[in-house]
This record gives structure tokens, sequence and C-alpha cells, in this order.
């Protein structure tokens, strides 16, 4: 069997929409490698997506799932509940930021997580209004797409969005918006557009990820919420890309000193396994009737084993710690090619969750040719990285935070060796 005749299969049978970053199909992994069909070994830089902060197949995990297994694999929670789905929601009521009493449910997707976060929202404060920033990624469901500040891919030819969704420009400087700018673009935006006592919630992601792994500055995040209190907005803080120790801290807003009325979780939470959360102050998340929220998988029980199994990993296995010191080892080898490699514009990111960004040395304008130039030759080399941001010029580095030291030795140089590769033939 060759890859390419399974690409071809998948040509045939997969509708185009599904889109596919490399040609690998893989066959097992390990930690922070994967095999393909063929045999050739990868490093996995790219964790499908974030969501293996804890690694491919880590022991313990795949050791609670199997329990799991031998007992049962589903009820419903809503039909017959069971106690381990009651005992996460009091962990991540316990971990997630905010020193206030909480409450969480249980879903299966980012998307899925956001879509109630929104439905809460709209329900505690009786109001409907949402906003959301440039850039932002909130999922591919009606109202995640509304949420996103993209169109292309995600929102082309879907017709009309949800109503009530304005988006302000998130505070990049690197792209000339400055956390005051931003700030005066949504008090533009409630003197022209929405009143704010008719907004539910602002949503934000504290690092976005789609949108390139910019860090929403401190200030900002401190403004944005003195800005909620005063309108009573309810602030959500979208943690499915930067939770569960990838930037240094259990949380991204651990990093902040205000904390979110309501969290979105899901990717890393459960080591590979379908789930998501969303955590919130209690009396809010008690807005919803009985019924009201909900999902035949929400809170599956193969899920629910697998997450606790991942948050004693990241505790027993200090990986926040972990996150600091590999994305420290990574971004000082990235600042070290920048006197040669003039495409770099910026190296940025807390913890592991980090980022470099390029642009063209002659234009000075983001490059997604060089950055696809560079994933393409990593790849090559048996690296697989993933690209972002607005403009497709950021390659994001989320391998998981077990990564064995020699293997990442290894792919730091491959990551110089491509870059400087792409300057060559550029």
């Amino acid at each position: 069997m060759n890859a390419m005749s399974i690409t071809e299969r998948r040509s045939t049978a997969i509708a185009r929409g599904v889109g596919m970053t490399t040609q690998i199909f893989a066959e097992r992994a390990e930690n922070s490698e994967i095999w393909d069909k063929l045999g050739r070994r990868y490093i996995d830089f790219a964790s499908g997506i974030a969501v293996l902060n804890t690694g491919h197949r880590h022991p313990r995990v795949i050791a609670a799932v199997k329990q799991q297994l031998d007992h049962f694999t589903h009820t419903c929670h809503q039909v017959v509940p069971y106690e381990n789905y009651v005992a996460l929601a009091e962990r991540l009521n316990a971990l997630t930021p905010g020193k206030f009493a909480k409450k969480t449910i249980f879903v299966t997707t980012g998307a899925e997580a956001v879509e109630n976060a929104i439905k809460i929202a709209r329900a505690a404060t009786g109001r409907s209004a949402v906003i959301a920033f440039s850039g932002g990624f909130h999922g591919r469901t009606f109202m995640g797409m509304a949420l996103t500040g993209k169109v292309v891919p995600y929102k082309i030819g879907f017709g009309a969005m949800p109503g009530d969704v304005f988006h302000v420009p998130f505070p990049i400087e690197l792209h000339g918006v400055t956390p005051e700018q931003s700030l005066a673009a949504l008090a533009k935006l409630f003197a022209a557009d929405v009143d704010p006592q008719r907004v539910a919630a602002i949503i934000i992601e504290p690092v976005q990820g789609e949108g390139g792994f910019y860090p929403a500055p401190a200030a900002f995040m401190t403004a944005l919420r003195a800005i909620c209190d005063q309108h009573g907005i309810l602030l959500i803080a979208d943690e499915i890309q930067t939770g569960f120790a990838r930037t240094g801290k259990m949380f991204a807003m651990d990093h902040h000193q205000v904390a979110p009325d309501l969290v979105t979780m899901a990717k890393s939470l459960a080591g590979g396994f379908p789930l998501a959360a969303v955590t919130g102050r209690a009396e809010i998340m008690d807005a919803p009737g009985p019924g009201g929220l909900g999902g035949t998988y929400g809170g599956s029980p193969i899920g629910i084993a697998a997450a606790h199994a991942v948050l004693d990993v990241i505790a027993d296995e200090d990986l926040c710690n972990r996150a600091n010191q590999l994305g420290g080892r990574l971004k000082q080898r990235l600042e070290s090619l920048r006197e040669n490699v003039p495409e770099i514009v910026d190296v940025r990111g807390p913890g592991f969750m980090n980022a470099v960004e390029f642009s063209d040395r002659t234009t000075k304008l983001p490059s997604a040719e060089f950055t696809n130039k560079v994933r393409l030759v990593a790849l090559e080399k048996g690296l697989i990285l993933l690209t972002c941001g607005t403009y497709g010029n950021v390659i994001r580095f989320l391998s998981p935070l077990t990564i064995q030291d020699n293997i990442f030795g290894e792919a730091l140089d491959i990551v110089e060796a491509s870059i400087l590769e792409a300057v060559a033939g550029h």
C-alpha cells in the first residue's frame, strides 16, 4: 500500500472541504513521534492542533481509558449519570481562574463549548449581542463562524451569519494596532453600532490561535475586564488552544490579574479523546433551565477518564514548568537566527505556545510563500509544522510538552536548517 493510492482514495471518498496539511497517513504514534503507512518517522510539532500536550498515547491516559472501557462506554450523563463526570467538574471548578463559586458542563468539541458559552451568557444577561475580535477563531459551527474573525476559508460560501455579532481589532502592535486603538474601536462600536446595555458577552482568546499566536497584552485584558464590569457584560475566555499548561500556566488567563466569567476548554483537556467544557461563575452557569444544555455524547465516560489522567500527568510531571523550559530553548534558538535571517520579524509566545513570523526581506510585507517554504522543507526533513495567522506568515510550534530532550534537540536542528535552506532558495 502506498501513500499516493490512499491520497487518491481520499480525494474520491471525502469532501474537499476537509482540508489536509500533509500527505502523511498515520500508522502509529508515541509521545512526540508519528510513523506513517510507509514506515517513515516524523517528529510531531502539530499535536493534532494543540490536542496532545501530554503526548501521543501517554501511558497513564491509555491506562485510564482501558479501565473505563472495562466498566462502560456510554450511558448519556443526562439519562444515567456517573461519578467521574462530577469529579472532573469539581477539578475544573477549582483549577480555572477566579476565586468564586463555579459550575461546569461537558460537551464534545471546542465549537460546542463556544456555542454553549454564548447560550449561557445570553440566558444569564437577557441580552443578545456578542463582541469578538478580528483574527480570532472560535469554531466552524454557525455561531462559531460568526464569532471567528476571518472570512477565508471559514465563512466563505456559507451564507448569512447569525446576527448581533460584532468585531473589533485585536491589539497587535506588529501590525499597527495598539491596545489603545483596540479599546478606542470598542468605544466607537458602542457609540455607533450596539448599545453596551444590549451586549451579553465579549469573547477573547488570551493568546490568539489560528490568528497567529498573538498574546493579549496584560493591560488590555485588565481594561477589557473593567469595561465588562462597567456595562454588565460577561467576559468569556476561549482557552481551547491555550489551556492545560501550554502557556506555562494551567490556563493563559492565569498570566493576568483578572478572571473571566466563563472559560471554554477542549483540545488538550482529554489527551486526544473528544471532550470539551464550559466552566464559569455558578450563578451564571445556572441561568439556563434543565434540558437547555447538554448533548448525547457530552461528557463521554471515555473522555472524562482520559481528562482525569491528563490533569494528573500535568501536575505530577510539572508540565507548566516544562512548557517554560521548552519555550525558552525554542525562542533562544530562533532569536539566534535573526541576525542572518531578516525574514524573521517576530519570535513570541508565553510558555511553549510559541510562533515565528516571517516577512519578505525586500517588501517587508507578510510572506506566506516563505513561511510555507520553511514548513515544506521541515516536512521533507521529518518535522511536522503548522502555519497560521491572518496572512499565513506565521509558524506555530505545538509539540507535546512531554517531548523527550533528545528529540526536541533534533527538532530544533531541523527548524534552524529549514529556515536557512528557505533563505538560500528564496
